[in-house]
Parts: C-alpha cells; structure tokens; sequence
C-alpha cells in the first residue's frame, strides 16, 4: 500500500457563535459521532453534553443550526480538502483530542502481488507520512480495537525520532489511559506495538476487555 502525504491530523471546533470550547456555557450541546472525540471531550469538560451527529460534512454543518447545536467537532483534514477553513472556530490540540489512527491520511491499496501497479504508484508514496501511520496500525492491530471504544494515536517524526502518542478511554470520559513513546524511525510498527503493550499494562487492557466481553473477544498480551 502506498500513503500520499499526510494532511494537518488534528480536530477542529465550529461553534454556533464564535465561542472557543473552554468558554462554552454549561451543558453546552455538542455534535460528533466519535466515540473518541467524545471521551476526550467530556474528561476535558464533563459538563457537556454530547449528541450523535451524522451525514457528509456538508450536512453536519446545517445540523449545526437545524439540532441547536452550541458547535460541532470534525476533522481538520476534511474542513481544508473543502475549503472551509474560514469556519472553523477553534483547531483543537492533540492534548485535548487525540486524533484517530490514519486521520488526514490517505492510502492507496493494490492488489495482493500485483509487482507492477505497485511500481507504478510508489512515487505517491511519502515516507515520514508512512512511516506514522504504519505506527499507529500497528497499535490499533495489537488492541485489536474497534469503533465500539474510544482509541487514539498520533505519530510524527522529529529528526531521525519517530515519536507516538497513544490512548484507550472509557465512553464517558472518566477514566483515560495515555502514554507517549519515542524509538527509531526505521521499526515503526515495533514501537506502536510497544505503545499498545504499555497501555495495556497501565489499564487499557481491562476497559477493553469489558466492552469486547459484550461484543467480541477480549484482548490477550
């Protein structure tokens, strides 16, 4: 697979006013369909108060207004690729809302041995960008991780560092497990596995375990 390179992977705030997300009332009404964004949202403010939001962007932009929303939450990446960066209120930082694995990233998949087709694409291929997202699948492969649970990880490279920030949270935002590793570019999914084992250990393994108890099979270090 190739990946092209990657746009800006954080969140952005649109809010009804103008109103950054610390300033917002209580019990402000947010709209996002994100299980992560709404873990990260409500343990940085457990007063709001999160509602499902769905559609294409265009159609969660009018759901701004048509639910009675105080602001939305949506993907940077998305808002630029539609030139509707004069909307946005607030880009929200990675310490906030960890962004999804591969979020502003797209690949581009061949078929399985096809040599040629793949030859010929490899020139849309950006290393640092592959590299990151190759990190942060290998996290989401070794927690077996599903939407059914709020899972993070932001990967990037500093110099000849490739550093990763990874997280598993409960729904309601209670209870967040993150860590932050740095290794060597060269083995990336090494240190996104390594990530995944830490989280674990620190007590993912028990939110995960309960959420696939009800609907999969439960995580094995």
């Amino acid at each position: 697979s190739v990946i092209t390179q990657r746009e800006d992977p954080r969140d952005v705030f649109i809010s009804r006013d103008g109103t950054i997300l610390k300033d917002l009332p209580q019990k402000a009404k947010i709209g996002t369909s994100s299980l992560r964004r709404q873990a990260q949202l409500l343990h940085f403010r457990k007063d709001l108060e999160l509602l499902p939001l769905r559609g294409n962007l265009d159609t969660r932009l009018k759901k701004l207004k048509t639910m009675n929303l105080d602001g939305i939450v949506l993907a940077l990446a998305g808002v630029k690729r539609l030139g509707l960066e004069e909307r946005i209120t607030e880009i929200i930082p990675t310490e906030i809302s960890l962004p999804a694995i591969g979020q502003g990233a797209l690949g581009i998949e061949t078929r399985q041995g096809d040599q040629e087709v793949e030859g010929q694409i490899q020139f849309l291929n950006h290393k640092d960008s592959w590299i990151a997202i190759s990190a942060e699948r290998a996290f989401l492969k070794k927690l077996e991780g599903g939407c059914q649970v709020p899972i993070a990880a932001y990967a990037r490279i500093y110099g000849t560092s490739l550093q990763i920030d990874g997280l598993v949270g409960t729904i309601d935002g209670k209870r967040l497990i993150r860590h932050h590793l740095e290794g060597p570019m060269e083995r990336p999914e090494s240190l996104g596995i390594k990530l995944a084992e830490t989280l674990l250990e620190k007590g993912a393994k028990e939110i995960l375990d309960e959420v696939y108890q009800r609907s999969g099979p439960a995580i094995k270090i």
